[in-house]
């Protein structure tokens, strides 16, 4: 199937500025699947991170960003399927526990979609210490 055979449309939550080489979501026609690009914990409009925000609020913005793009696709959080997330230190991350349940509990509630979490070794902003992507089934 070459790309031209897909039909889809990108996704931009109202009042973000249009991303530069990828689409924060795109809804693909006939499955109503949605995947969410990597979302950093960079409040939409920021240029960069605050060098001082910590694991555990950027992984609240992030994970808020994430809901927010699949809110503008039609989803809700209840649709996500699968979650990717992407930390620079996982000791770090495990440390901030405690603000890590917090965001997900005020994001996604009790739902608990398949997760995968890898350590890596820098995301795309120098001050970045979380990214999270999402994969969600609409009904």
């Amino acid at each position: 199937m070459s790309p031209s055979d897909i039909a889809y449309t990108p996704i931009l939550p109202e009042g973000w500025p249009r991303p530069r080489g990828f689409s924060h979501a795109v809804v693909a026609t006939g499955t109503r699947s949605v995947r969410i690009a990597g979302q950093l914990g960079r409040e939409p409009g920021q240029a960069s991170i605050p060098a001082d925000a910590d694991a555990g609020e950027q992984w609240r913005i992030a994970l808020s960003n994430l809901v927010t793009v699949l809110k503008s696709a039609g989803g809700e959080p209840q649709h996500l399927v699968a979650l990717r997330a992407y930390v620079t230190d996982i000791a770090e991350f495990n440390a901030a526990g405690a603000a890590v349940g917090a965001a997900w509990g005020a994001t996604l509630g009790r739902h608990f979609p398949a997760m995968t979490l890898v350590q890596v070794s820098a995301l795309i902003d120098p001050n970045a210490k979380v990214e999270i992507e999402g994969e969600a089934v609409l009904p």
